[in-house]
């Protein structure tokens, strides 16, 4: 089977590539077990190369039909769409926003369609699609209100996906993803993210600036979970997702003093001092129009599953990013 995943030089589109390699095997039109012979990476920057036989890295234009049509083959039976412009460019740069977020999905599926092999289609969507007045934990089947471009994209991704999947043109699955800590490498333009700088920067050894107040509440996602429910998303059968193919996925609900809290208990306090407050009012108006906790028991009955503590999702980056370094 070929398998294709948009956004294939980013964070989690690599370690996604690397477990998918490591497994060797998904759910496709065979059924269960089927091998992967091919891995197509596409992404608008090539990245460090996988040294993998079974690798094709391709870039270019992912809103270009012709582009995505010699990519999207005959013989690609599943797709991770994962490509798309965070949330702080999205809303700086709508017409970018738009044809990445958007118009790229809208291609993407069409060509699924084309293929008429039902291919699988795993799209990651993001808790940004609620928004507004939300009670502390916002319940299963509250109707989504964006307060933001890059949440109003995703939102009609997931109707995509899930009219795509009705009509039989694909076999669509969305996740509504946390935010994600924490991230390595440097910081991005998601206005989430200060939730991997205010940990990652600290345990590097540099000065990182909080933009939010400390009873901020966050839901969140360790790298690691994100990649589990990834690939459980796409093992699921059809049956167990019915007609709404979209799953808000289990996270931690964590406040930002929580969170330094459990930075000061792992690496103590001379790290969690490296932590400046600097309130910054575009970032902390949207930030409170996130949930701060959501309501998952479909997801968890689905086999989703979220990380234990926020504290052992720091020792998880330690781990597997200082660690490496160090040795």
């Amino acid at each position: 089977m070929n398998v294709v995943i948009t956004g294939g030089a980013g964070f989690i589109g690599r370690r996604l590539a690397r477990a998918l390699l490591e497994r060797g095997t998904l759910t496709g039109l065979a059924g269960p077990g089927q091998k992967i012979d091919q891995l197509t990476l596409v992404d608008v920057t090539p990245a460090p190369a996988l040294r993998d036989p079974r690798v094709r890295e391709v870039t270019g234009d992912i809103a270009d039909s012709a582009f995505l049509n010699g990519v999207i083959d005959g013989e690609t039976t599943s797709v991770f769409h994962l490509a798309a412009i965070v949330s702080g460019m999205a809303e700086a740069d709508f017409a970018l926003g738009m044809r990445v977020n958007l118009d790229a999905t809208r291609a993407l599926l069409e060509i699924c369609r084309t293929r008429r092999h039902v291919p699988r289609v795993v799209f990651s969507s993001s808790v940004a699609v609620f928004g507004g007045a939300l009670p502390e934990v916002v319940p299963e089947g509250t109707a989504v209100n964006p307060q933001s471009s890059y949440g109003t994209q995703k939102a009609i991704g997931e109707l995509l996906v899930n009219d795509y999947s009705r009509r039989g043109f694909i076999d669509g699955r969305s996740l509504r993803l946390p935010t994600i800590s924490v991230r390595p490498g440097r910081p991005n333009a998601a206005l989430s993210s200060f939730a991997s700088g205010i940990i990652r920067e600290p345990l590097n050894g540099e000065p990182a600036i909080c933009p939010v107040d400390a009873d901020a509440r966050m839901w969140l996602l360790s790298p690691a979970r994100v990649i589990d429910c990834l690939i459980h998303a796409h093992e699921l059968d059809a049956a167990a997702l019915g007609t709404d193919r979209t799953v808000a996925l289990p996270g931690l609900s964590v406040s930002v003093g929580e969170m330094v809290a459990s930075l000061e208990r792992v690496a103590g306090p001379d790290v969690a001092e490296r932590i400046r407050w600097a309130r910054d009012e575009r970032v902390a108006r949207m930030v409170a129009t996130w949930p701060g906790a959501i309501e998952t028991t479909h997801a968890q009955s689905l086999g989703f599953r979220a990380d234990d503590t926020f504290e052992s999702v720091i020792r998880q980056y330690m781990d597997d990013e200082l660690s490496s370094r160090r040795g």
